[in-house]
């Protein structure tokens, strides 16, 4: 298991295919890895679906309807981009054309996506866990998906 260095910026996801945990990057994101965590700790993402999976892409979460259509209840925040590389295992907000859309739904890089660079705000790293959700059921959307059993704050654990 990997070194929990920061349990209060580390989240343990448990999802139909295994544990990952997830490094948050508050330097670079604060306000999006707040709401990440405010929104782990209140439930907000057990049982949601990975609604959008595209193989040597990424995969796409957070939606309460699983269609990628909404969001939670709290504002949508405003960019955070940085220039840190979209890379294997990079977790960025997903969000409409404008870049101040981000509310709740996230996506996992698979692959080095470059294009993504200064557009998406990343907020995290996964550490661990990155071969189950290379496992995740794919397509657009996907037919019986995966899905996040439980997402915790490591602090909380």
């Amino acid at each position: 298991m990997a070194e929990i260095k920061d349990p209060e910026n580390t989240l343990v996801m448990e999802t139909t295919k295994g544990k990952v945990v997830i490094e948050l990057r508050p330097d670079l994101a604060p306000k999006h890895c707040e709401r990440i965590k405010e929104l782990a700790r209140e439930g907000f993402y057990d049982g949601i679906v990975f609604h959008r999976v595209i193989d040597g892409f990424m995969a796409q979460v957070g939606c309460p309807h699983g269609t990628g259509t909404g969001g939670s209840s709290k504002p949508d925040l405003a960019q955070e981009f940085s220039a840190t590389k979209h890379v294997r295992g990079s977790c960025s907000m997903a969000r409409s054309q404008n870049p101040n859309s981000a509310n709740s739904q996230f996506f996992l890089c698979f692959d080095t996506a470059p294009w993504l660079d200064n557009q998406y705000t990343y907020w995290g790293q996964v550490v661990e866990g990155m071969e189950n959700i290379d496992q995740l059921k794919r397509g657009e959307p996907v037919q019986d998906p995966d899905s996040i059993v439980s997402m915790k704050v490591a602090a909380d654990l």
